[in-house]
């Protein structure tokens, strides 16, 4: 086992034989870490906390603290984390509140610098978390999410499988498998981009593209789209999509029609690279020589 001398390891932790701890890392007693685990330096590994193999955990993650939250916790809660998880600079992951429901991070995770997990979320697998963004406690998040950077995701809220999350977002409420997010809780459109590089079948998301339409762009309400989907025939994206808003206990995002400042400043590729100086904005025009 490979550990640095600055490293402070307790003799009870069950660490692998393989593992790499850095510099000034910290691991304390009830901790176990699988084998081909990269601990870079100022790691804190804290207690209650369950990593499997081949994951990685950089500089200054804090891993498996305790819940965020003004009263006090009088149970000692758990962390699993499955394998081949990455945790890059920061990162802060706290276990549950109860002992008898961990907080649960499945395999193939990325959480990039300044991520926060907190307590009793549920992360599936092949899950990405962009810089700085804070998913609050008791998040549900399926398999191949994408969440991209500085977003809220409120507690209790839940993230459907292959959805895609702007950048600068607020998640209110659960937010259907695969459709595509952006703003203030707001349903824009099918995460086509994605489902394509996920090697979706055309009839896989012509399908998804038509309950999209059921769901957001008729005159149905929520549950009356829902019968509508049953109606229109079966198939293993859209029995998920049926049975995720059926389940749905904060409700689901809504959608609007993006206004024409959403489309010019959220969606234009070419007014994203555009820049426009502050200062030609509100500079008077030169009077014209006499």
């Amino acid at each position: 086992m490979n550990i640095h001398p600055t490293a402070i390891v307790s003799q009870k932790a069950k660490i692998a034989e393989d593992a790499d701890i850095g510099p000034y890392a910290v691991i304390e007693e009830d901790v176990q870490i699988g084998q081909g685990a990269k601990i870079y330096s100022h790691a804190h590994i804290l207690n209650h906390t369950t990593i499997g193999d081949n994951c990685q955990i950089h500089m200054g993650a804090i891993i498996g603290h305790l819940p965020q939250m003004r009263k006090s916790v009088t149970t000692q809660g758990r962390l699993v984390i499955g394998n081949r998880n990455t945790f890059r600079e920061y990162t802060t992951v706290h276990r549950s509140i109860e002992k008898e429901q961990p907080t649960m991070i499945g395999d193939d995770n990325y959480f990039m610098g300044f991520s926060h997990i907190a307590h009793d979320c549920q992360i599936a697998n092949r899950v990405t978390v962009c810089n700085g963004t804070l998913v609050a406690g008791h998040v549900i998040i399926e398999d191949n999410a994408f969440i991209s950077g500085n977003v809220t995701v409120h507690q209790f809220c839940r993230i459907g499988t292959f959805a895609m999350i702007g950048g600068l977002a607020r998640v209110a409420k659960d937010v259907p498998p695969y459709m595509l997010l952006k703003g203030d809780s707001t349903i824009w459109a099918v995460n086509s981009v994605g489902l394509r590089r996920a090697n979706f079948s055309i009839e896989s998301r012509s399908q998804i593209k038509r309950a999209f339409k059921t769901i957001y762009k008729s005159d149905l309400n929520v549950k009356q789209a829902i019968e509508r989907l049953k109606d229109q025939g079966s198939s293993p994206e859209i029995n998920h999509l049926v049975e995720f808003i059926s389940n749905s206990q904060r409700g689901i995002c809504t959608h609007k029609k993006p206004s024409l400042w959403d489309r010019i400043f959220l969606s234009d590729p070419v007014a994203n690279r555009t820049s426009i100086s502050a200062y030609k904005l509100f500079r008077r025009p030169k009077a014209e020589n006499k």
